[in-house]
């Protein structure tokens, strides 16, 4: 563990490029993995003996290859009998076997929020699907957009942002500043070397990462005020980014049913009023790493409204969505967050949860019943 204690108002920090700070920027945004990465990537912290159904339907490959995380799933299940596994990039079409998924940001005309769809296909009903693909295009590059204003928020300044961030987390003048001077040279790094910056790098977390690369420099403590007062400008711009350049979520339902594919409502818990739409969706996520205080409850509500539904109807189905983030296994042990490393494709605790296991049990659901339909409904 990194001891050092540095002083924030003693750093003299050049606004010059050095030679260290190429070298930091050109590891952050590396998406080759070196001996040791790898080495975590294919081996798991636990091996699950005793799992023998694997479904995991939301969880995102990042830059990892893979035939990596397929080695991981075979270590982590090495007694699994049937799994369904679909790959859910943010805005990107990803194959994983015979399924492509994706995970798509959207906007809620309705109640006027941004929400997300998780999508799945089987692979050819999407290898013509050009109205898709450019719709996540756009997505991607808007979405991808926020890191610019992130970014600007910090250097430009934009002061309103700033000052509030500043006040909510004690971030004192000499930190914000240290802040300034840093981002600024991340920002004419990317623009000086845009070609050759891997598309996957370009999101909110290269700045997390950057700074998180000077902890050996600076210690534990200033960079954990640092990483507090950006999460807080960070939580500004997406509060302020605006939704009307997304796709409807209506929109995106329409296209991917259009091409035969399938759609679940992920972690609900952060979008109430979505389950109020009533869209055209196959299942909803009773459980996500990010969203358990009313899994119990969504059991319940979904087993009623399938009571209830109309005559030739397909029930909505119960889904629980590891939410795993691939890219957090590349990183050194001692600066993974603990909680996303917890993560694993496949690896859903709600579904043995012994209360939860009563409601599941009433709605005659488990990992296979939802394997099984699903997997109809993605051949339908």
């Amino acid at each position: 563990m990194n001891t050092k204690q540095v002083c924030v108002e003693e750093i003299e920090i050049s606004p010059e490029i050095t030679d260290e700070d190429h070298e930091i920027f050109s590891a952050v945004i590396s998406v080759d993995l070196a001996e040791w990465q790898i080495k975590q990537i294919v081996t798991p912290s636990q091996i699950h003996h005793r799992q023998e159904k694997v479904l995991a339907v939301h969880w995102h490959p990042e830059f990892v290859p893979m035939n990596l995380i397929s080695q991981r799933i075979e270590a982590m299940f090495p007694n699994r009998t049937d799994d369904l596994l679909i790959p859910t990039q943010h805005n990107e079409l990803m194959s994983y076997g015979p399924y492509t998924g994706v995970e798509v940001d959207c906007y809620a005309s309705g109640f006027n929020q941004k929400v997300q769809l998780l999508l799945h296909f089987e692979n050819e009903k999407v290898e013509n699907a050009h109205v898709l693909k450019s719709m996540l295009a756009h997505t991607f590059k808007y979405r991808t957009s926020q890191l610019f204003e992130f970014m600007d928020s910090i250097t430009q300044p934009n002061e309103k942002r700033v000052h509030e961030a500043a006040r909510e987390t004690g971030a004192d003048d000499a930190l914000v500043e240290m802040v300034r001077i840093y981002v600024t040279k991340i920002q004419t790094m990317l623009d000086e070397n845009w070609s050759d910056v891997p598309k996957a790098s370009i999101k909110n977390k290269l700045i997390k990462n950057y700074f998180d690369a000077l902890r050996p420099k600076f210690g534990n403590t200033v960079i954990n005020r640092i990483q507090a007062y950006l999460k807080a400008v960070k939580i500004l711009v997406k509060n302020d980014f605006s939704l009307k350049f997304f796709y409807r979520a209506t929109e995106v339902i329409e296209e991917a049913r259009s091409l035969g594919g399938c759609v679940v409502i992920p972690h609900p818990e952060e979008f109430w009023p979505i389950l109020l739409a009533k869209y055209d969706v196959d299942g909803i996520e009773a459980w996500n790493p990010q969203s358990q205080r009313y899994t119990d409850f969504l059991i319940s509500v979904v087993n009623e409204q399938n009571i209830n539904r109309r005559t030739g109807s397909k029930e909505i189905l119960i889904f629980m969505g590891d939410d795993c983030h691939m890219s957090e296994k590349t990183k050194p042990i001692d600066t993974q967050d603990t909680a996303k490393a917890a993560r694993e494709i496949g690896l859903q605790p709600a579904w043995n949860d012994l209360n939860i296991r009563k409601r599941l049990i009433i709605a005659g659901i488990d990992r296979q019943t939802v394997i099984d339909e699903y997997r109809a409904r993605l051949a339908g």
